[in-house]
């Protein structure tokens, strides 16, 4: 596309230049967690959420199979077993309510939203994506087809503005965007209107989650506001890294797995004569979302709710716990366990305020 055709797109869409995505790290830049998750709900790639509630575990990881100029994807390897009518398989992102207002859903000025994205899967046919509000009482769901197996393609869809319903414009769950990828029957409902049901798919959907190892590839998603597509905004990885610590953070190096056994990156504090204990205060790089959910590990072992320290021996893995838990930091405290005079202690920590 040209210089002019994109700028002509732009005004066209009347989106704004610049932070028109509503969609965080939607280039599957940032991994701060470092490692692919099986789990059910868990996170791999920042921001997306695996979905996977059957039996036979799929994964959800970050990849660098990606269409140029993209460098990264999102993969999702599926468990191969067919979800229950119950059960739910794909990826979403929650995306927080105070980014919703410009979409005006639930009034009277709301507006439509257009979501772009590249994809690529072993598994052609229908797939199903959704947009649902907190309760999960509003649904909508666009289809999209991939035509050509093993291929990146772009896809384009639009949800039509919704002036009812209850949309939170706080720090709770905005929107949930949902890509699905086998869920049950249960989830079934029609394309290309509003529900008040929670509705993720199709009964056509492609079972990618059944399909023994299926491979389904997203990169580049883009929401904004508008019924026009508009070039993906590519984000510096600063600027990307800084909106996912308002959800996940970690004292790790940014290509360290949690759970590392590493002293690099480690929370350090000395002590001296006149302490018997340790108390270390940590700064979050950001304001988080919420007061997190904060994991410590020992530097040494990775083991969780540890730390390390050169006295008792030599001992490692001694009890730490954490108090003053905010927004903005927390304390880690080594429980009157006699760290002792000219000694160290030493700690990684993660905190979560995951939507």
């Amino acid at each position: 596309m040209s210089k002019a055709a994109e700028l002509a797109a732009l005004i066209g869409s009347q989106s704004a230049l610049s932070n028109r995505n509503l969609v965080i790290n939607g280039a599957a830049e940032v991994y701060q967690r470092g490692a692919a998750t099986t789990t059910h709900n868990g996170y791999a790639v920042d921001r997306w959420q695996h979905k996977g509630s059957n039996s036979t575990a799929s994964t959800s990881s970050q990849d660098t199979d990606a269409p140029a100029p993209f460098i990264n994807s999102i993969k999702f390897a599926a468990g191969g077993a067919s979800s229950g009518a119950a059960e739910v398989a794909g990826l979403c992102q929650r995306i927080e309510g105070n980014a919703m207002t410009s979409l005006g859903w639930g009034t009277s000025a709301a507006q439509p939203a257009t979501l772009s994205f590249y994809v690529k899967s072993s598994v052609t046919g229908t797939y199903a994506v959704s947009a649902r509000n907190n309760g999960t009482d509003q649904s909508y769901i666009n289809t999209y087809t991939i035509s050509s197996a093993n291929t990146w393609e772009y896809k384009t869809v639009t949800f039509d503005a919704r002036t009812t319903g209850t949309w939170l414009t706080t720090n709770g769950i905005g929107m949930r965007l949902w890509f699905d990828l086998g869920s049950g029957s249960n989830f079934d409902g029609t394309a290309g209107s509003w529900t008040t049901n929670n509705h993720l798919t199709v009964s056509s959907q492609a079972d990618v989650v059944g399909t023994s190892s299926a491979t389904w590839f997203v990169t580049g998603v883009q929401l904004e506001v508008g019924e026009q597509a508009t070039p993906f905004e590519h984000r510096s990885f600063g600027d990307e890294l800084s909106a996912c610590q308002r959800y996940f953070t970690k004292s790790y190096n940014q290509g360290t797995a949690v759970a590392t056994a590493t002293v690099v990156g480690a929370v350090y504090k000395i002590m001296d004569a006149n302490m018997n204990y340790g108390t270390e205060n940590v700064v979050f790089p950001c304001s988080m979302r919420a007061t997190p959910t904060v994991g410590i590990y020992s530097p040494v072992t990775g083991a969780l709710g540890k730390f390390d320290s050169n006295t008792n021996g030599g001992t490692t893995d001694l009890n730490l716990t954490t108090a003053n838990i905010g927004d903005n930091g927390f304390s880690g405290q080594s429980n009157n366990q006699a760290v002792g005079a000219t000694a160290y202690m030493r700690w990684h920590y993660t905190a979560s305020a995951e939507l």
